[in-house]
């Protein structure tokens, strides 16, 4: 039987994607965006494109804030909360104060409604950002968070709002820590846009670091597939790493996009700024027991896929 859930963030990167899977799977989706200024707002217009002709799906435009959350959330079994402030490198000096109110209040704000509108279950996107600097091998969720970025800071204090209104008001929710998510339809400030727009343009791409810094990356399809096995599994109040199970070199990243699109990348080299860890890989043998997540996406294709949907971007102008 379908279930009524609501998305926010739904005209976003994951949030877009995650909604046309359960409307596939023959849920009843409805969502909220604010429609910052964060990034070009027509990707995410496009975004919406082919979501906006299904009947069961239904979206306002509005902040987590300032909206009446009451009336959307009347009848909903599952929130994705997806909506964030996103990004290590901006997330310093006065620009912090937006991350804290997009980040933490809006948590906390939702999470209230949800209480007051006997919503069932809450799956909360975090990030690998509460992790900091890794260990010499793959983060646990038991490892200590000590966070090096305002922006991770403010992802750990959302997960603890999580923890505490299942521990004190029985909110069955789960937090999902996402290891640098890419495919079609990833946000132009992340470094796997911005590297295939810098390819097809002819431009000279910013590499941060020497390129020998690792990355676990995980395919949005696999995310989405992750954060969908979370709406009836996974024990709440705890927190899962969405990882694609495997560490790459960025280095190895733009070899492989020039071989996928045929053309040379142009680097410039810059000092790694403040925030960004030097590796990162994800446990996930938790999520694979108590989610039943499995990523199968190979690196290799996932990058076919999205140099495919930035050649389409480039087309539409966007």
């Amino acid at each position: 039987m379908g279930r009524v859930c609501f998305i926010t963030g739904v005209a976003g990167f994951i949030g877009s994607r995650l909604a046309a899977a359960l409307l596939e799977e023959g849920h009843d989706v409805r969502g909220l965006d604010s429609f910052d200024d964060h990034y070009d707002p027509r990707q995410k217009a496009w975004n919406l494109e082919a979501l906006e002709g299904d009947g069961r799906f239904r979206w306002v435009r509005g902040d987590i804030l300032e909206e009446d959350l009451r009336p959307l959330l009347d009848g909903v079994d599952v929130v994705f909360h997806l909506a964030a402030k996103p990004g290590v490198r901006s997330s310093w000096g006065r620009s912090f104060a937006q991350y804290d109110r997009q980040n933490v209040l809006a948590t906390q704000r939702l999470l209230e409604v949800c209480v007051e509108a006997g919503v069932g279950r809450v799956v909360y996107a975090s990030s690998s950002s509460v992790y900091g600097e890794m260990p010499g091998r793959p983060a646990r969720e038991d490892d200590p968070k000590r966070p090096i970025s305002p922006y991770g800071v403010t992802k750990l204090a959302a997960e603890h709002l999580v923890q505490a209104y299942h521990a004190s008001h029985g909110l069955a929710g789960v937090s999902l820590r996402y290891f640098t998510v890419y495919g079609p339809g990833q946000r132009p400030d992340m470094a796997f846009h911005r590297f295939l727009r810098g390819i097809y343009g002819d431009e000279v791409l910013t590499l941060f670091g020497d390129g020998s810094q690792t990355r676990d990356v995980t395919y949005v399809g696999d995310v989405v597939a992750a954060t969908m096995r979370a709406m009836t599994s996974g024990v709440p109040g705890e927190a899962y790493n969405v990882g694609g199970g495997r560490r790459v070199r960025l280095d190895d990243v733009l070899a492989l996009m020039e071989s996928v699109t045929g053309r040379r990348a142009r680097i410039r080299r810059d000092p790694r700024p403040p925030g960004d860890p030097v590796h990162t890989g994800a446990d996930i043998r938790r999520a694979r027991d108590e989610l039943g997540f499995d990523p199968r996406t190979t690196l290799e294709s996932g990058i076919q896929a999205m140099a495919v949907w930035m050649a389409a971007c480039l087309e539409r102008g966007i």
